[in-house]
């Protein structure tokens, strides 16, 4: 095996290949895999969403053969989830996780539950060392359609999404190996699933390593908006707030006019890099830990973090998707520990999980206390020995309700819980109801048919009864099997985190809620 390196390269891309929907899919994800064989530096590992279909994923991959001779395509529910991943160097072990919350079948234009959206892990060896294994976790989670409406039904779903990708992170790395958490977390940053994973799990944003004033938001998001900054440029939000999804300079977030002005044959359109961006926001990230440092004899830290992949399809002018990627180099750092490990000082010492300059808000969100943009200066990105010393144990640890985060977002998310548990247990009452209520209509149909008058009227309530019956039947089973499950499914959330925040007490360990 070939020695291990001092640098990883990462590359995380949403493709935007959903199959009979995305625009001139399969011309942009063989693109796709012809710029990554183009990427510098050459990338080591790359996770990719939205890759749905295999000609799509093989496409890439003969492509990117020479590079990334390793890969995997991940299978899960109907549709499967589009997560991929491929590596340079051998994949030992692959498992495809489902998030225990994932979407409703109800909702059966948002698709979510169909594609089964969870968390595709893959154990890659990048040197001979017993702890030189790098863990990767892909994902994509729910989409969040009704961000910022009053009772976002699917809050809950990202919430515990988040959980359980944190849950996730923490055993891969009490088994000493490098972490990295990858993909579309469709979240903001210190936002308070962002916190899940940052403050429960021990990794670190990347971008945030590197730019710790970045925005907490797009321009009209309250939380940014808290910050008394200017709206940003294209240009600075691209290199300063990491902003790969819904900016001016991705085609695909045009208005149809300007996306006329595309195709082949077509002169490139260019946008000004000082054109204003009210709407670019992170929803990528990449999350590292640093691996064993005492095994190791060192760790890994943040070298570099950037946006990736924003050139445009050479003959159709398009951007390759409707995100740009996350891309990142994680350098190998010399550490040695003294034979008594230093303690930090204390929690607002520790750049991570919360910053002293960081302060909570009631909903749940972290934002820096504004200044004026005047005399705002951005603070330097920490050093490697800074940047490692951060992963080690604190002195003074807290109190078990307190560690890892403020006992008010236990307390939200529980609220959280709360609100959807009694939102499903009205639907799984509501359809049941109708279940029976269809046996009994249908039942006086096939009665009813013994004494029209007219033909045409027992036929009219023949199909009635059938119609009736076909729905009942459906919201039958979803009450019993689906409704039921995920109710079930908040319960041991619910559980986990009591027990987490050490609120958990008699009366909440058992039991399965209201049922019908």
């Amino acid at each position: 095996m070939e020695p291990p390196p001092d640098e990883i390269n990462i590359i995380t891309l949403n493709c935007w290949g959903l199959k009979y929907i995305s625009k001139l899919r399969r011309e942009r994800l063989t693109e796709i895999g012809r710029q990554l064989t183009l990427a510098k530096p050459q990338p080591h590992i790359v996770a990719l969403q939205e890759c749905f279909t295999q000609e799509d994923y093989q496409s890439i991959r003969r492509q990117t053969r020479s590079i990334l001779p390793h890969g995997k395509f991940y299978h899960s529910a109907a549709l499967g989830g589009g997560l991929a991943i491929l590596s340079r160097w051998p994949i030992e072990e692959s498992t495809m996780r489902p998030y225990p919350l994932n979407g409703r079948p109800t909702a059966f234009w948002r698709g979510d539950w169909y594609v089964g959206k969870g968390v595709a892990c893959a154990r890659i060896r990048y040197g001979p060392a017993a702890k030189q294994v790098v863990e990767v976790f892909n994902t994509h989670t729910h989409s969040p359609y009704e961000a910022g409406k009053p009772g976002d039904s699917y809050l809950c779903h990202r919430t515990a999404q988040s959980w359980e990708m944190a849950k996730l992170l923490r055993g891969a790395a009490e088994r000493g190996h490098l972490v990295l958490a990858v993909g579309d977390f469709n979240m903001t940053p210190m936002s308070l699933q962002h916190q899940l994973i940052s403050s429960l799990a021990p990794v670190r944003d990347v971008w945030r390593v590197l730019h710790p004033d970045s925005s907490v938001g797009p321009a009209h998001h309250p939380a940014e908006k808290a910050r008394s900054r200017p709206v940003p440029t294209a240009e600075f939000n691209i290199l300063e707030n990491g902003a790969a999804s819904d900016g001016p300079t991705n085609t695909w977030r045009w208005t149809k006019a300007q996306q006329k002005q595309l195709g082949r044959g077509k002169s490139p359109v260019a946008v000004s890099p000082d054109t204003l961006d009210l709407r670019g926001k992170r929803l990528d990230y990449i999350f590292a830990g640093s691996g064993d440092i005492s095994a190791l004899g060192g760790g890994w830290v943040v070298k570099r973090a950037s946006v990736g992949m924003m050139m445009r399809h050479p003959e159709l002018g398009c951007s390759l998707s409707d995100h740009f990627a996350v891309e990142a180099t994680l350098a190998f750092h010399p550490f040695q520990l003294p034979a008594t490990t230093p303690l930090l000082p204390n929690k607002d010492n520790n750049p991570d999980p919360l910053p002293s300059h960081l302060k909570e808000v009631t909903n749940g969100t972290y934002l820096h206390s504004p200044s004026p943009s005047s005399t705002h200066l951005p603070p330097s990105p920490p050093s490697p020995t800074v940047q490692l010393t951060s992963f080690l144990p604190r002195s003074n640890p807290p109190s078990p309700p307190e560690e890892g985060l403020p006992a008010t977002t236990y307390t939200t998310i529980l609220n959280l819980i709360e609100t959807y548990t009694a939102r499903e247990r009205f639907e799984l009452r509501w359809r049941g109801h109708h279940f029976f209520l269809s046996l009994l209509t249908t039942t006086a149909c096939l009665v009813a048919i013994w004494f029209p008058p007219h033909h045409y009227v027992g036929f009219i309530l023949l199909l009635v009864s059938t119609l009736g019956l076909a729905t009942g039947v459906v919201n039958g089973l979803l009450a019993l099997l689906f409704f039921r499950s995920e109710l079930k499914a908040l319960r041991e959330f619910e559980w986990e985190v009591r027990n987490a925040s050490g609120t958990l007490g008699v009366g909440t360990e058992g039991g399965d809620g209201e049922e019908w």
